[in-house]
């Protein structure tokens, strides 16, 4: 899919930066953030600049190597399910408990949870099943979602007692993502996998995206923070959560998408990217900032800011993308997350504030 500029004017305020200007700022943040790889890619009405950062790439140059999304795989998994409502396929009101174990009984709250309570994370769920830790512990630095695998996570869906009222608290969960997930392949008695291709990455032109490693050398390796590699992250059963692989230019694809007004290859993904940008609920302190279906949004200068970062144990990510003045922005570092690290947000704040 080809990029499509955007002739809309900035809002009125604070200039926008010129090409030359941009690229210093890319720059500038490039030298700030310390790690073994960096790759901060940027897109403005069609023109697209990456900059590098950390040590010399392998054989294979670093734009082409397949990072780990973690959490910012949600925007995938919440675009397929606009997709599907907007042929048709489903409805944001369905139950999932139903559409993955048609007439088992289920507490009355799982049964409550609808397709939107799961990808808005207003469904009451945990961020992760209670047993999960458990099993997790002994592998907690190397792999804690390969053992508990997709059957185990929608026999925890379906046996929860929901913290809060689906609808009425807004809690991150991966777990009920991760349940939307199978939702959908239940639903439509397609393979995860397959559905998200057929769907999404093939109709987009993703052919740099997947959902499993791939061939030595053709994944970015993720760090400890005393700079020792780490094996390729396992979601288990958590796919849809969090396994999503994508090269540079295909997550600048992805995000360019989403600017109006490029124009999708089919209808239903059409409405779908449309669907995605709208605000649906607030939160934050005093609930000052809003919430699409999948994506974070904060105000800035230049019109509001769609954003998901994510984070796996060797690899941090940030996207993010500005509908108003065209621009988009994806971040990746290869090593372990760090509280106190600044990379996501010198990210944000590049997005929101500079560029």
């Amino acid at each position: 899919m080809t990029a499509r500029q955007d002739v809309r004017r900035a809002p009125a305020g604070r200039p926008s930066p010129d090409r030359g200007e941009r690229a210093r700022l890319l720059d500038r943040a490039a030298r700030t953030i310390d790690a073994p790889g960096l790759v901060i890619a940027l897109s403005h009405r069609g023109h697209r600049t990456l900059r590098f950062g950390g040590a010399e790439p392998g054989k294979v140059p670093r734009d082409r190597l397949h990072h780990e999304l973690g959490s910012a795989s949600k925007p995938f998994t919440g675009l397929l399910l606009a997709t599907l409502v907007a042929a048709g396929r489903l409805r944001y009101e369905d139950s999932a408990a139903e559409l993955l174990a048609p007439g088992r009984p289920v507490h009355p709250a799982v049964r409550a949870i609808t397709l939107r309570h799961l990808i808005t994370h207003t469904s009451g769920l945990p961020a992760l099943p209670a047993d999960f830790y458990p099993q997790a512990l002994p592998r907690w630095s190397t792999a804690p979602y390969s053992g508990y695998p997709a059957d185990r996570v929608v026999r925890a869906f379906l046996r929860a007692r929901p913290r809060h009222r689906p609808g009425t608290r807004w809690h991150y969960s991966n777990f009920a993502v991760s349940v939307l997930g199978h939702t959908l392949a239940a639903a439509t008695g397609t393979p995860w996998e397959v559905l998200l291709q057929q769907e999404v990455l093939g109709p987009l032109g993703l052919d740099g995206t997947r959902l499993r490693p791939g061939p030595p050398g053709s994944d970015a390796v993720g760090h400890r923070r005393d700079g020792r590699t780490l094996p390729a992250l396992d979601t288990g059963g958590f796919t849809a959560a969090g396994a999503v692989r994508a090269t540079p230019p295909d997550l600048l694809t992805f995000l360019e998408a989403h600017l109006p007004p490029a124009v999708a290859p089919t209808r239903p993904l059409a409405v779908a990217l449309t669907d995605v940008r709208r605000p649906l609920l607030r939160r934050g302190l005093r609930h000052a900032h809003t919430h699409t279906l999948t994506w974070f949004r904060h105000p800035s200068p230049r019109g509001p800011v769609c954003f998901h970062a994510g984070a796996t144990l060797g690899q941090q990510m940030f996207l993010g993308f500005r509908p108003d003045t065209g621009t988009a922005l994806a971040a990746m570092v290869d090593r372990r997350v760090n509280r106190a690290d600044p990379f996501i947000a010198t990210i944000h704040e590049l997005l929101t504030e500079k560029l």
